[in-house]
């Protein structure tokens, strides 16, 4: 549990670090939107693009993956489900149903696979599949709802989207580059690595500071979207991980064990950059992160116990 604890208390330490940031206002008015900018702009597309080009794209086929793609799927549509008997709005749907399924897959997946599970390799099919598939497909969804009413899109601009977003065009390249067999020179790759290395503590000091003058999380008036996305994200995506796993695809053991815990991993703080950068239910996001990440502590412990 060394990993796990210590994924959380890196994670807490560095949003701590930006409410105090946001409460000294040392970075003026507009500190969070800048480090949020920087964030979706640069850093994050650099990340990802150091990840996926040095990963292997045949776990994109493996039992595993299928595993955890369908109980990100189970838990995201049953959120939109309940927002639309609700009348929650298509922003706080789909913002809640990433909350809901968005493993945080690289500061705290990669310690927990490397302490608890074993091997770090075990997060890479959800680290593709997140950047892959689901980013794109959110990144895209979200730039077409921010357009002003009435503003005509023709198919095109639509199709194209993906390729004006920075986050799916590093993710895309990265594939590209995995898929080819090339060996991307160490003078070439260093600068996405420093950069890309910034991406992390730019979200969670952004996080921090956005804490400052808001409300104790769980009582906004966005109360029962967080709710609901903690409850999907910390329990319902394991138990159905577990159920999928075991009744469908027959693993067990091990393999497991792994995409259980995968699965039980908070919400990733790069949902709160996509929310801030587009102005979609920044608090509904930013509370079900804070909650998640509270609750999947002793959701972990409560899963190795059982695990034996």
């Amino acid at each position: 549990m060394g990993g796990v604890i210590t994924g959380f208390g890196v994670i807490a330490s560095i949003i701590a670090a930006g409410y105090v940031l946001g409460r000294s206002d040392a970075l003026g008015a507009n500190g969070r939107e800048v480090l949020t900018r920087v964030a979706f702009s640069v850093a994050t597309p650099a990340l990802l693009f150091t990840i996926l080009s040095g990963s292997d794209p045949s776990v994109l086929f493996s039992a595993p993956l299928a595993v955890t793609a369908l109980s990100m799927a189970a838990a995201a549509a049953l959120f939109v489900a309940v927002a639309v008997v609700r009348r929650w709005g298509a922003r706080t749907a789909g913002m809640g149903a990433l909350c809901s399924a968005y493993v945080n897959a690289g500061n705290l997946g990669i310690p927990i696979a490397s302490y608890v599970l074993g091997d770090a390799a075990l997060v890479a099919p959800v680290l593709l599949l997140q950047q892959l598939v689901v980013t794109p497909i959110a990144v895209t969804l979200l730039d077409a709802g921010s357009r002003s009413p009435g503003e005509r899109v023709g198919v095109l601009t639509v199709l194209t989207t993906p390729l004006r977003n920075p986050i799916a065009v590093a993710s895309l390249a990265g594939v590209a580059v995995a898929l080819s067999g090339l060996t991307v020179p160490d003078p070439l790759m260093q600068p996405f690595e420093l950069v890309g290395s910034m991406s992390v503590p730019a979200v969670l000091l952004a996080l921090g500071i956005s804490l400052h003058g808001s409300p104790l999380p769980g009582r906004s008036p966005e109360r029962g979207p967080v709710v609901l996305a903690v409850v999907l994200k910390t329990l319902l995506q394991p138990a159905a991980a577990w159920a999928i796993g075991t009744w469908l695809f027959h693993l067990d053991g091990e393999m497991l064990f792994a995409v259980v815990v995968l699965a039980a991993l908070p919400t990733a703080q790069n949902v709160f950059t996509y929310a801030s950068r587009y102005g979609a239910a920044t608090t509904m996001v930013r509370e079900a992160v804070l909650l998640s990440t509270i609750a999947t502590l002793p959701v972990l412990v409560g899963i190795a116990l059982l695990h034996g």
